[in-house]
């Protein structure tokens, strides 16, 4: 694994083991918290590996002994006193919430790969993450209430898909530490891992999502689970799943998906996500 051009005094880097792109929180000072500068960073790391055609999926992780532990709390006090929106004169978008969502709307699959103790937006900027690898020693703290605070990063609408009501608002309500085992037994995580092997387990999971894998449909699947999640019926799915299919019966893709299996062959998938995705979801 190679680090990329960016200085390292960046927050985030970006690196890559062949198609698997890495980005990485790098504040290992400071536990790799969390500020605007990062925020703004990690979008940008997740803007540039759409753009690529070359990376298949994307692995999140710390540098250091956390994975992140929250907001950096250097002001003190004022930490969460936040200026209004320059445009609307209200409450500014949560920047967690801004960095949970470009995760949530990657067109590649995201493993996170939790490698120490990740705590509030430490912890909610996870849950975007189609897989969950924590490292044994791990700690999660959905610690919001403990600071007076309330759940961001859109966790409120992750937290309960991922491990059910009654389990986010323990977590949440009480704000207590959880520890990596209890994470594993309520879901939160896939597996365990040594710390010295998560990130390498993170990056094998990853290849195994997109070897013989059509890009595109590895997409377009990625975004019709994550869309069905909250819809009102089956109807929704069903009409999306035609749609998809209709388009997709007739690509370049399919022609070879099918041809290759026949000629027990390894695939060659033609078409690109720079290409275009279609809209299954038109109202």
């Amino acid at each position: 694994m190679s680090p990329d051009t960016e200085m390292t005094t960046s927050p985030v880097l970006l690196e890559r083991d062949g198609e698997i792109a890495i980005v990485r929180l790098h504040r290992p000072d400071r536990l790799n918290a969390f500020t605007n500068e990062m925020c703004e960073r990690l979008i940008a790391a997740f803007d540039e590996t759409d753009a690529d055609d070359s990376v298949r999926a994307v692995v999140l992780t710390g540098t250091g002994r956390a994975f992140c532990a929250g907001a950096d709390l250097a002001a003190g006090g004022e930490t969460f006193v936040l200026a209004d929106d320059p445009d609307t004169g209200g409450a500014p978008a949560d920047q967690g919430g801004r960095a949970s969502l470009r995760i949530h709307r990657s067109d590649k699959p995201v493993i996170a790969a939790i490698n120490g103790p990740a705590a509030g937006v430490g912890v909610t900027m996870t849950l975007p993450a189609d897989i969950r690898i924590a490292s044994d020693t791990a700690k999660f703290g959905f610690v919001f209430t403990r600071r007076g605070l309330v759940p961001e990063a859109c966790s409120t609408w992750f937290l309960p898909r991922v491990v059910g009501m009654s389990t986010a608002l323990e977590w949440t309500l009480g704000g207590r530490m959880v520890p990596a085992a209890e994470a594993l037994e309520r879901g939160l995580v896939r597996e365990l891992a040594p710390a010295d092997r998560v990130l390498d387990r993170a990056v094998e999971l990853a290849r195994e999502l997109i070897t013989g894998t059509a890009p595109v449909s590895v997409a377009l699947t990625r975004r019709m689970m994550w869309r069905m999640a909250a819809a009102e019926s089956p109807e929704i799915a069903h009409r999306a799943e035609s749609l998809a299919i209709y388009l997709r019966g007739v690509s370049d893709d399919v022609r070879e998906g099918v041809e290759s299996f026949l000629a027990k062959r390894v695939p060659q998938f033609p078409d690109r996500i720079s290409g275009g995705l279609p809209d299954l979801f038109e109202t």
